[in-house]
């Protein structure tokens, strides 16, 4: 049920794609305290512009059911750009996350939804 969706403009190979998603899934998975089983990760390339630059950058989406608020974004965050700064070598100033906290009713599921 956690979604960390990213997009970004730095281009990656396959098997460097595969290690920061795997990486990423655990990260969330254990920030948020939920079974990695139901945690979905995805990069996608995009263009980008950031402080009227061009230059390396993510934004990423954290969706989940519970887990997030002020506290645990805060080191959520740390712990992501972390890892997109080791994975990708994106300065943390060139990353924008946002938290999202979804209803259960809100969310689908193998046919019906997490309520």
């Amino acid at each position: 049920m956690p979604l960390l969706k990213l997009e970004t403009n730095v281009g990656i190979t396959e098997e460097k794609r595969n290690a920061l998603l795997a990486q990423l899934s655990r990260v969330v998975a254990e920030a948020l305290g939920k079974p990695e089983q139901y945690v979905m990760v995805s990069v996608s390339n995009a263009a980008m512009v950031m402080s009227g630059k061009v230059g390396p950058a993510v934004f990423g989406d954290l969706r989940s059911i519970g887990g997030l608020g002020k506290e645990a974004n805060k080191k959520i965050a740390q712990k992501l750009t972390k890892a997109l700064q080791e994975g990708l070598g994106v300065s943390p100033e060139r990353v924008y996350l946002n938290f999202a906290d979804v209803a259960a009713e809100d969310w689908g599921w193998d046919g019906g939804t997490f309520a």
